[in-house]
């Protein structure tokens, strides 16, 4: 047995798999578990957006600062799992042009580089936009395919004796008195029950996390939050295409490899893992699509998907304008459970940063003085992960 102390992270989206590779590099004994394939949950649904935090710096500039933030430190340490195509964003009418200058003024305030562009260059860098837009602003977004976003933490997490177990469901919470000392664990491929002890149980699960949370009789306020997105069978655009106001339903357009994703709707659901996906919501998602870009209503509907995004919830507060923020929970402290921490909210861009937040606070738990070596440490290639 290693002396080193153990923590088993529960969930290989994008949030464990950073945690894995953050707490794997601080020299601690890592497993992670998940119930599926790696990125199977809410990151392997989404956008695939590296943030610039463009979307935010109005009505969300905590959220926009953090994407900012790690969008710099990801194209340096994982250049091989991105496509750094920036993106647009463009007024399509008076009211989207007159909030420009808001746009700008918040971009500068979260430290975005943005620069306005002629609207003759914006179309001719990206010839399918609608021809009457009033204005253009290019930020650095760029793509990310999730599968490989995952795996470049997570291959070099193993390469750091970190342990990988997926097709690996958490079935109940082993405790001694009122502490989690491990898991119980049904393995999908052998067909068996096991239980895995650990000095620290780090609840990943995302939209889930509320769920788990209840297994150790704690609570989250996660706020599983729903969005439909509508993939289209062919790329149309060069950078990401974003519509120049307040996020709202439809006003995205993401170019990754050979598909454009249209996104997204947002509303509240009770359970992450039973979302319908109404037909008038894809047809919302197509319309304003179309408004961006005229083209996509000659497009092939590839497929659409709803996933649920782990929001942290506010009172009396419209799930669209949830913060995109992250926290973690040390429950001990908040008078539950020991032995177990919740890292909830944030997004797919700002994963190492909440792996960082919540790597803090299981050293500080365990006693332990190491420090973040995430934001210099270059990832190994995603090819890695399966040698």
């Amino acid at each position: 047995m290693s002396s080193k102390p153990h923590v088993l992270i529960i969930g290989a989206g994008s949030t464990g798999s950073a945690t894995a590779h953050d707490l794997a590099l601080r020299g601690l004994r890592v497993t992670v578990i998940e119930r599926g394939e790696i990125a199977s949950g809410t990151t392997g649904r989404n956008h695939c957006l590296l943030h610039s935090g463009g979307r935010y710096c109005v009505n969300d500039q905590e959220g926009a600062i953090e994407c900012i933030q790690e969008n710099l430190i990801l194209r340096r340490i994982m250049p091989h799992a991105l496509e750094l195509n920036d993106g647009l964003f463009v007024a399509l009418d008076d009211e989207d042009y007159a909030f420009q200058e808001k746009f700008l003024a918040g971009c500068q305030e979260c430290h975005i580089p943005a620069r306005e562009i002629p609207v003759e260059q914006a179309l001719r860098i990206e010839p399918f936009l609608n021809p009457n837009i009033k204005g253009a602003v290019q930020v650095p977004d760029g793509v990310f395919e999730p599968w490989r976003f995952c795996t470049s933490f997570l291959a070099t997490a193993k390469k750091n004796g970190a342990t990988i177990r997926n097709f690996t469901e958490v079935s109940d919470l082993v405790f001694q008195g009122n502490s989690v000392a491990g898991v119980r664990v049904f393995d999908h491929r052998t067909g068996k029950t096991e239980t895995l002890g650990a000095d620290l149980v780090v609840n990943a699960t995302g939209a889930w996390a509320g769920m788990l949370a209840a297994m150790a009789n704690v609570d989250v306020p996660v706020a599983p939050t729903a969005g439909v997105m509508v993939t289209l069978g062919k790329r149309f655009n060069n950078m990401v295409i974003n519509r120049m106001h307040r996020p709202h339903d439809g006003d995205i357009v993401v170019p990754i490899r050979n598909t454009s994703i249209i996104g997204t709707t947002s509303w509240r659901v009770t359970s992450p893992d039973a979302i319908e996906i109404p037909q008038d919501q894809i047809d919302t998602m197509m319309c304003a699509g179309e408004l961006l870009m005229p083209i996509l209503r000659q497009a092939r509907q590839r497929g659409v998907m709803a996933v649920a995004r782990p929001l942290i919830a506010s009172a009396n507060i419209d799930a669209r304008d949830f913060s995109r923020t992250f926290e973690a929970f040390n429950h001990r402290k908040q008078g539950g459970a020991a032995g177990i921490i919740t890292i909830s909210g944030g997004k797919t861009t700002t994963a190492r940063g909440m792996a960082e937040k919540v790597s803090d606070v299981v050293c500080a738990e365990l006693g332990i003085n190491a420090e973040c070596k995430t934001k210099t440490t270059p990832l190994v290639s995603y090819r890695d992960f399966y040698n």
